[in-house]
């Protein structure tokens, strides 16, 4: 028999001890917050079957809402939304935390995933959509809550006679849940910040499932949005063809950091479920609810060309009279692009694109951008002496909606320093010389049908969206296409 060293001893039994921790990774234990306390008043909980939705034809789904024995109908009350029904105690947890004040005093609704009953369930199964309704991006979901949902609950009557009134602002809302749960919860809140500023991911499923994995790259992109997030996960969770959740949930954090979000995270070793959470879940509460009423705000993005572009306390305002989008001496027309000659009379110069939606010139009149609204290319052809393009390239690369392939890309324009501005379904998104996207700037609509810079010093960016015309100022000076050439700096390659 082998003689193990004394000094090595103590090391083993470290390390044994480290096996021994590691062998349960789940091993979570929920505090008294999450336990029910004598003589904290009890909420109730009403119970219903929703089944009526047109945004999700045919399902039918629980819903659960919890109400406070402090709750007054006399004032609309705050929301917590979850999603997969009722989680982590949170009936008892409210019960715990309204009663010490550590949150303000709110009703909670618990929804479930839709089902598509099967007509004959035992001659086939049942449609279950909750990954259709919780892992895509889009708006559909938080339509479902905002339209539907909602409304319904607000029809609702305690047992002594309470009607239901809930809050409409997003500062007064939260939302929060677990994997496909979480997705959909941080979807919901991206979508319409104005309903939801505050959100809780347990081991949130930013992977590629229905393109999730896409949040932390749109989260840098987009100008900052009023929501503050709380996440957790643990080094255990899943790690499949469609991602790894730990490394994901990480990323997700570093983007919403670098991008001046108020977020919170608690990482561990547990896995892929909701041991974690529930022992958390009280002081994830307390953190997304602190300060309230205090409105959600965020601190400044390290996107540099956010950085550059965004003027402090300059945003987007309707605009009642806005001046008159300047013309170029290009036009296009179904699949080709036309040359306007100084009489008036018109050239075609491209004719082999799928459909032609927008143009404008770089700043030094060198070259030509092309939009295919169809897509989400925008090519680049150089301008020849006579006027005529040369070697185009599908250069270019635009985001889409998630319900949408095509980008609508429906006008363009560049500042002086060469930053493309493209009129999409998105709002407008930025691009670089070198043909990437590096901003977005979300409008108050959806989708942006114009964009041209105007004003006395021409550093005011104009966009049309919904049938009203935007403007907000930017720290850069817009070239007309009309006007004199500009040299703008080398691209950064």
């Amino acid at each position: 028999m082998k003689v193990i060293p004394s000094l090595l001893v103590p090391f083993l039994l470290v390390a044994c001890a480290g096996m021994a921790l590691r062998a349960d990774p789940d091993s979570y234990v929920p505090g008294p917050d999450s336990l029910p306390q004598a003589g904290v008043p009890k909420g109730e909980l009403i119970k219903f079957e929703f089944a009526e939705s047109k945004v999700f034809p045919g399902t039918t789904r629980k819903v659960t809402v919890y109400v406070p024995r402090q709750y007054n109908p006399a004032k609309p009350a705050c929301v917590y939304i979850s999603q997969d029904g009722v989680q982590w105690s949170a009936p008892v947890v409210f019960d715990n935390l309204i009663a010490k004040g550590d949150i303000p005093v709110l009703i909670g609704v618990f929804v479930t995933p839709g089902i598509v009953a099967a007509k004959d369930p035992k001659a086939a199964l049942s449609r279950y959509n909750r990954s259709l309704e919780y892992d895509g991006l889009g708006d559909d979901f938080a339509h479902l809550l905002l339209d539907e949902v909602l409304p319904v609950v607000e029809t609702k009557v305690t047992s002594d006679g309470r009607p239901i009134h809930l809050s409409h602002s997003g500062n007064d809302r939260a939302i929060g849940g677990g994997s496909s749960g979480a997705i959909a919860a941080f979807n919901a809140a991206w979508e319409h910040p104005e309903a939801f500023s505050r959100v809780v991911s347990s081991v949130g499923t930013f992977i590629g499932l229905r393109g999730a994995d896409r949040y932390p790259i749109l989260v840098r992109k987009y100008e900052p949005k009023p929501i503050r997030v709380f996440l957790q996960d643990g080094s255990h969770d899943l790690n499949i063809y469609a991602g790894d959740w730990w490394m994901a949930n990480q990323t997700m954090e570093r983007a919403l950091t670098f991008s001046g979000y108020e977020v919170n995270h608690v990482w561990g070793d547990g896995s892929h479920n909701g041991k974690h959470i529930t022992a958390e879940f009280p002081d994830a509460l307390r953190w997304i609810w602190k300060d309230w009423p205090k409105a959600v705000g965020n601190g400044p993005t390290q996107n540099a060309a956010l950085k550059a572009l965004l003027v402090a306390g300059e945003g987007w305002k309707a605009t009642a009279e806005p001046p008159a989008e300047p013309k170029t001496p290009y036009v296009t027309d179904g699949g080709a692009v036309w040359k306007i000659a100084a009489d008036g009379t018109r050239s075609a110069v491209e004719t082999g694109l799928n459909a032609a939606t927008a143009v404008t010139l770089c700043p030094d009149h060198t070259l030509l951008y092309v939009a295919e609204g169809s897509s989400h290319w925008i090519y680049s052809y150089q301008v020849q002496a006579d006027g005529k393009l040369a070697y185009g390239q599908r250069y270019f690369w635009l985001h889409t909606d998630d319900l949408d392939n095509e980008s609508h890309a429906a006008a363009m324009c560049c500042d002086n320093s060469g930053w493309l501005y493209v009129a999409t379904v998105l709002g407008v998104q930025v691009c670089d010389q070198a043909g990437r996207v590096n901003a977005i700037l979300p409008l108050p609509g959806k989708c942006a049908t114009s964009v041209y810079f105007s004003g006395e010093k021409r550093d005011t960016l104009y966009a049309g969206c919904d049938g009203t015309v935007y403007s907000r100022r930017l720290a850069t000076v817009g070239v007309d296409p009309n006007g004199p050439v500009v040299r703008p700096p080398e691209p950064h390659l």
